[in-house]
C-alpha cells in the first residue's frame, strides 16, 4: 500500500501528520511518499487550503485537522 502526505514547508499541522504516520507504520505495513505543494502549481492549487492531505494508493482519505482513529481505519482496511 502506498501512502502519499501532501505538506509544504512552515506547517505544523504537516510535521504532526508525518509522526502520526511514521507511529501507524510501526502497526501497519504501508510506504509513505512526501509532496511538498509548493513543487508543483497544479497540486498547489488543488491542495494550498487543506494540507495536510493524505492519500492511499490515490485515493484521498484524510485532510486537515487529521483524525487518528479514522486514518486507521482507512489505512487497515
Amino acid at each position: 500500500m502506498k501512502v502519499t502526505l501532501f505538506t509544504k514547508d512552515d506547517c505544523g499541522l504537516c510535521k504532526e501528520a508525518e509522526r502520526l504516520l511514521r507511529r501507524l507504520q510501526k502497526k501497519i505495513r504501508f510506504d509513505v511518499e512526501f509532496v511538498d505543494i509548493e513543487a508543483d502549481s497544479a497540486v498547489f492549487d488543488r491542495y494550498w487550503a487543506r494540507v495536510p492531505v493524505v492519500a492511499v494508493d490515490g485515493k484521498e482519505v484524510a485532510a486537515a485537522p487529521l483524525d487518528e482513529h479514522r486514518l486507521r481505519v482507512a489505512l487497515s482496511a
